[in-house]
C-alpha cells in the first residue's frame, strides 16, 4: 500500500488502512526506504539521553500534548520516546541507558538491532513497542516461548499503563474469543507460531467468494457470516531474537491440518516399520547421497514381497508400500532419541536443533512422526492433512513495519537484507567487554574432552566461579551429568527435558560453585544473574562444547559471559569425532592436529573453516528448498489442528 503524508508510517486498522491491513507479498520483499542515517540516529539518541525525564506531576499534561499532536515527524518521535523513557523509569525505578534508547529508535525505523547479551533489549522493544502504540498502531511484539510472552507483559504493564495503553499476551492454550481480545490490545506479546497460526485460522475462515465489504455485512447482520477474525491485521511486529525466527526457523511449514487417517493406516505404518527392521543395510538398502534417507534395492524389494497385500487401493499399492519402508529406515537409521526427538508424558517430541528446547506441535510429515512412535512404543497419533500453511520467511513480510532485536545478527546481514530487505545496526557495548577467550582446544575424541570438561568445571567452581558447560545434544548433556556424578561434583541440567525448569535453572546458575549443563541457550530470553562473589572471583565461566553450522550460533551461548561489562571468560572445547568436523576434514589431519596443537592458531582455523564450509551448503540448500519441494521423508512442520 503506497499512503502519502506523515501518517503513513503508522498503520492502523480503519478507513484509511482497511479493516485488516497487511502488506501484499511480491516476488521481492523490498521495504520502505530508511528514512534516517546512522548518524541521526545517534544524534536522537544523545538528544532523548541528556534531556529531563518528565516528573511524575507533569507526566498527565506531557502525555496528552503527545497524543494531541500528529504522529510521523522527528519533534513527535523525540517527545514520544522521551515520555516513554519517564514512564520506564517510574515504573521500573531506574531510567534506560543511551544504548537502550539508541536500539529503541533503530527499531522505530524498521532495521534490526544487535545488543549484546545484557543490554537490555527488553526494555528497547517495549519503548518502541509503546511510541508506535501512541501513535495508535498495535503492535505485536514476538518472544522467543509463551512464557516470556506472558511475564514480559505481565512485568510491564505498569509501564505501558502509565502511558495509557492496554498490554496483553497470547499464549497456546487460549480460545479464539480470548484470543481476539489480546490481539485487541495496543501491544500484545506473543510467539511467532501463534501469530502464524492465528493468521492462518483467520484466512481459513473467510468466504474465498466474498469480498471485505460483503463478509463484513454477513457479519453485521449474523446471517450465517463465518466468525469474526481474531487478528486485526498485520501493522507492526517488533521480533526478539530476530535471527532465530527470520534464518533459523524461516523454512519449517506451519501447517494448519485436519486430523485424517485411521486404525487401518496405523497399523500400516506398524507393518512397515516391522518389516524396514528384517532388512539388512548394503544388502537390501542403502544410503542415498544426503545421507539421511534410503533406497531399496532388488533384494530388498523382493523381501518386501512377503509383507501380506492389503485390500486399501493405496495401502496395497507396492511404489507406496516400499516408500512406506524406506521412510521407516530414516526412522531406525537416522533420527536418534534424546538428539532429534525426546520421549516425554507418553509423546515424541521433536527438539529443536537451534534453542535445545522441546518443540511442542512439531511433528514429521507424511508418516514419518507416526513410524517414529511406533518405533518408541508410544501411542501413534493421528496423521494430518493440510487444510493450509506458510512459513515464517512467507508471513513476516506481510507486517506493513516490521523489526527486531537480537545479540547475534551482524553475522547474517547479508542475508537479513536479501530475503527480508532489513539492515541491521550494531548498538555499542555499553561497558567495554572483559571476557577472557582461551585457546580452542581440539581433543583426539569425545572421551578425553569429557574428561577435561569434569576437571576444568571441578577446578573454576573449587575457586567460587560459576561455570556454564553447553553441549550439543540432549544425550551429550546427560552423559556428561554422570561423569559429573561419578566425580561428585554437584549440578543441574537445563535441556529439552528440563525446560519446563528453565527460568528457575538460569536463576540459579550464576551462584558461587555452580556447575550448570545446558543444550543450546540460544533464544532462551533470559539472563543469567551472576553473584557478586562470583564476579570478584572472574566471574562466569563458560565451557561450550559444541560446534554449530553458524558461528552466530555458538556467539549466542559465549555471550552468556560478560554481560553488562562483567569479567567473564569462555572456552571452546571440541573433539576431531564431532560430526561437522568429519565431513568437512580427513580424520587423520584432525588427529594429528590434536595430538600436535591442540590449542593452536591453527587449530581454531581448521573449526573455522569446517564452519563456514557448512554454512556456506546449509544456506545453498536453504535456498533450494525455497525452489524445489522438500523430500516427504525430511519434512518438518509445526502441525496445528483447524478446531483449535
Amino acid at each position: 500500500m503506497n499512503r502519502r503524508g506523515p501518517a503513513a508510517r503508522w498503520p492502523a486498522p480503519g478507513v484509511v488502512w482497511g479493516s485488516h491491513p497487511e502488506r501484499v507479498p511480491t516476488a521481492r520483499n523490498h521495504r520502505r526506504a530508511l528514512s534516517t542515517g546512522t548518524s541521526a540516529l545517534r544524534r536522537f539518541a544523545d538528544d532523548v539521553a541528556a534531556a529531563p525525564l518528565v516528573a511524575q506531576e507533569d507526566f498527565a499534561r506531557a502525555l496528552q500534548a503527545v497524543r494531541d499532536q500528529p504522529a510521523g515527524g522527528e519533534d513527535w518521535l523525540r517527545q514520544a520516546v522521551l515520555l516513554a523513557a519517564s514512564a520506564l523509569a517510574l515504573a521500573g525505578g531506574h531510567p534506560p541507558h543511551r544504548q537502550q534508547l539508541l536500539a529503541a529508535r533503530v527499531l522505530l525505523d524498521d532495521r534490526l538491532a544487535e545488543m549484546a547479551t545484557g543490554e537490555g533489549k527488553t526494555a528497547a522493544i517495549a519503548i518502541a513497542a509503546a511510541v508506535a502504540a501512541l501513535a495508535r498502531t498495535p503492535v505485536h511484539v514476538v518472544t522467543a516461548n509463551d512464557y516470556l510472552a506472558q511475564r514480559d507483559a505481565a512485568r510491564l504493564r505498569p509501564f505501558y499503563e502509565r502511558l495509557g495503553l492496554r498490554v496483553d499476551c497470547v499464549v497456546q492454550p487460549m480460545d479464539a474469543q480470548r484470543r481476539r481480545e489480546a490481539y485487541g490490545a495496543d501491544v500484545t506479546y506473543c510467539t511467532a507460531k501463534e501469530l502464524a497460526f492465528d493468521h492462518l485460522r483467520d484466512g481459513s475462515l473467510r468466504a474465498a467468494d466474498l469480498s471485505p465489504l460483503e463478509q463484513r455485512a454477513l457479519r453485521l447482520s449474523g446471517a450465517g457470516a463465518p466468525p469474526a477474525p481474531v487478528l486485526r491485521g498485520l501493522c507492526m511486529a517488533i521480533l526478539d531474537e530476530a535471527d532465530t525466527v527470520l534464518i533459523d526457523e524461516a523454512r519449517v511449514p506451519l501447517v494448519l491440518a485436519q486430523a485424517e487417517g485411521s486404525a487401518g493406516e496405523a497399523a500400516f505404518y506398524r507393518d512397515a516399520l516391522a518389516a524396514a527392521r528384517r532388512l539388512a543395510q548394503d544388502d537390501d538398502f542403502g544410503r542415498r547421497a544426503d545421507g539421511r534417507s534410503f533406497a531399496l534395492t532388488a533384494s530388498g524389494r523382493a523381501k518386501l514381497a512377503a509383507w501380506p497385500p492389503a485390500d486399501h487401493p493405496l495401502l496395497g499399492h507396492r511404489a507406496h508400500r516400499e516408500a512406506a519402508v524406506e521412510m521407516a529406515l530414516v526412522a531406525l537409521h537416522v533420527l536418534r532419541r534424546d538428539h532429534d526427538y525426546v520421549v516425554r508424558d507418553g509423546e515424541v517430541m521433536l527438539v529443536d536443533e537451534t534453542t535445545g528446547r522441546a518443540a511442542a506441535g512439531r511433528a514429521w510429515a507424511s508418516g514419518l512422526h507416526q513410524l517414529v512412535e511406533w518405533k518408541e512404543g508410544v501411542a501413534p497419533s493421528q496423521r494430518n492433512a493440510t487444510r493450509s500453511q506458510t512459513t515464517f520467511q512467507r508471513f513476516f513480510p506481510r507486517y506493513l513495519r516490521l523489526s527486531g532485536a537480537s545479540g547475534t545478527l551482524a553475522e547474517a546481514r547479508g542475508e537479513l537484507r536479501q530475503v527480508y530487505g532489513l539492515e541491521v545496526f550494531v548498538v555499542p557495548r555499553r561497558a567495554p567487554w572483559q571476557v577472557s577467550e582461551r585457546p580452542v582446544h581440539l581433543f583426539e575424541d569425545s572421551t578425553r574432552l569429557w574428561q577435561a570438561v569434569v576437571e576444568e568445571a571441578r577446578t573454576e567452581s573449587a575457586r567460587g566461579r560459576a561455570v556454564l558447560v553447553g553441549t550439543e545434544t540432549v544425550a551429550q548433556s546427560e552423559a556428561l551429568s554422570r561423569l559429573l556424578h561419578g566425580a561428585g561434583l554437584p549440578h543441574r541440567v537445563l535441556n529439552a527435558r528440563q525446560d519446563r525448569e528453565e527460568s528457575e535453572l538460569v536463576a540459579q546458575a550464576g551462584q558461587p560453585g555452580c556447575i550448570t549443563v545446558a543444550t543450546s541457550m540460544a533464544g532462551r530470553g533470559t539472563d543469567i544473574p551472576v553473584a557478586p562473589d562470583v564476579l570478584a572471583q572472574g566471574g562466569l565461566h563458560v565451557i561450550l562444547c559444541q560446534l554449530n553450522a553458524s558461528a552466530r550460533i555458538d556467539r549466542q551461548f559465549l555471550g552468556r559471559a560478560g554481560r553488562q561489562g562483567q569479567p567473564g571468560s569462555v572456552h571452546r572445547m571440541v573433539a576431531a569425532d564431532f560430526p561437522l568436523l568429519q565431513r568437512w576434514w580427513p580424520s587423520w589431519w584432525l588427529r594429528w592436529r590434536a595430538r600436535s596443537a591442540p590449542g593452536s592458531a591453527g587449530t581454531k582455523i581448521t573449526l573455522s573453516l569446517a564452519q563456514r564450509r557448512e554454512s556456506f551448503t546449509l544456506r545453498y540448500q536453504r535456498v533450494k528448498l525455497s525452489l524445489v519441494a522438500e523430500s516427504q521423508a525430511r519434512e518438518l512442520t509445526f502441525s496445528r489442528q483447524v478446531q483449535q
